[in-house]
């Protein structure tokens, strides 16, 4: 009896050894950069970068743990920044809102943070909070964009809410925040969901419009819509799980504005089924059933490509840098390729690839309890100096 209770305890430990992957050690983010001046001047403020990240010992080495523990209990000892709510009223009868928070310590630079948060994200979700409180500190102003349908005290004045690669709304919350500070560069900043906007919007657009962006990080975005689908499609590494969640998440911001997302007129108008919107299992099909049918596309697939940053990362002309890591269960590493062939191939473009961190997690420091500063919170502010000292170089060659 006492052998097979010590034979179970061992299986268990090795079950958790395994899913903890305790074995591990901390090692130092990979970069990939074509532009070695590029990566000189980004690592004389970001030293971080060539530093070994250390993930909480216990945990932080499991992606699976990291991405969960970001996702249901968020930052340690979160504080509550505090900014100002704008409403802006677009063409379309859309009410957009972003917060804006002003910096608490001087700065000689006028520096804003241009925010977009993940899917069904916004600057009341806790990982922004602690982020904005962060740079708050160290001189900077924060502008987080409210994805349209997510926060549940503005109500939808239109049909319609945010999608996975419309940037209209990032550029409107641009425009208003430049008319408030219109000496300000702007760093752009996107997490997941919002990496894929920030990136297609500066693709797409450039710097021709607002010369004000001096340049942009996104954080574990997957790139490639399409591609990421079929792997979060399957059981693998437990990707379907977390794609019944963000599902689940997309139908329920569907449903709590029902009453005008789905209104009669509106589903006569687009050919709505209210019952496939909620019968529907995957993403996909939820997105077959409503958002495709909404935004006049042909197929999910030709949405999904529209969607993607992947397509415009030629009209990239301003200084980029792409943070991910290989344990995130939502990014497979063949969805990386891509963007370390870029960063490989184009000045002014470095890509980071950590071995752990999970989805956004990036959790270091102590051996059950993290540090409530994240190495992302930090590494973040550092690059948005290394940026800010890119441009000022540049500045000063062409003067």
């Amino acid at each position: 009896m006492l052998t097979t209770l010590m034979a179970i305890v061992a299986v268990i430990l090795c079950i958790l050894f395994r899913i903890l992957n305790v074995n591990s050690a901390p090692q130092k983010p990979q970069l990939y950069c074509q532009d070695q001046a590029f990566l000189a001047s980004i690592l004389k403020i970001s030293p971080v970068l060539a530093e070994p990240y250390k993930p909480t010992r216990l945990w932080g080495f499991s992606g699976h743990v990291q991405t969960v523990v970001h996702s249901v209990i968020g930052r340690v000892k979160c504080p509550w920044p505090t900014g100002e709510r704008v409403y802006v009223a677009l063409p379309d009868e859309t009410t957009l809102t972003y917060d804006l928070y002003q910096p608490l310590s001087s700065f000689e630079d006028d520096v804003t943070i241009a925010i977009c948060p993940g899917i069904g994200n916004s600057s009341e979700s806790v990982y922004v909070k602690t982020f904005v409180h962060f740079v708050q500190y160290h001189g900077y102003r924060c502008a987080v964009l409210n994805h349209i349908g997510v926060l549940a005290n503005v109500k939808l004045t239109s049909p319609r809410i945010f999608t996975y690669g419309h940037t209209d709304d990032y550029h409107a919350m641009l425009l208003n925040l430049l008319e408030k500070h219109p000496n300000t560069r702007v760093v752009c900043i996107g997490f997941s969901l919002g990496g894929n906007i920030v990136t297609k919007y500066i693709g797409e657009r450039g710097t021709n419009k607002l010369p004000n962006i001096i340049g942009g990080i996104s954080i574990c975005q997957g790139y490639n819509a399409i591609e990421g689908t079929k792997f979060l499609l399957n059981w693998q590494n437990f990707r379907r799980f977390y794609f019944y969640v963000m599902t689940e998440s997309m139908r329920n911001i569907i449903l709590k504005h029902k009453h005008v997302l789905l209104s009669e007129e509106v589903k006569r108008r687009h050919g709505l089924n209210e019952r496939e919107i909620i019968s529907a299992a995957t993403l996909p099909e939820l997105d077959e059933a409503y958002t495709r049918k909404v935004h006049n596309f042909r197929s999910v697939n030709d949405m999904y490509k529209w969607s993607s940053c992947i397509s415009y990362l030629d009209g990239v002309n301003t200084p980029m840098v792409f943070i991910n890591a290989l344990d995130d269960p939502l990014v497979p590493e063949p969805l990386l390729e891509p963007i370390k062939d870029f960063a490989k191939n184009r000045s002014n473009a470095l890509y980071v690839e950590l071995a752990h961190g999970g989805h956004l997690g990036f959790y270091e420091g102590g051996l059950v309890y993290p540090n409530p500063i994240t190495w992302l919170d930090r590494t973040l502010v550092s690059l948005v100096g290394s940026i800010t000292m890119v441009q000022a170089d540049k500045a000063l060659k062409v003067s």
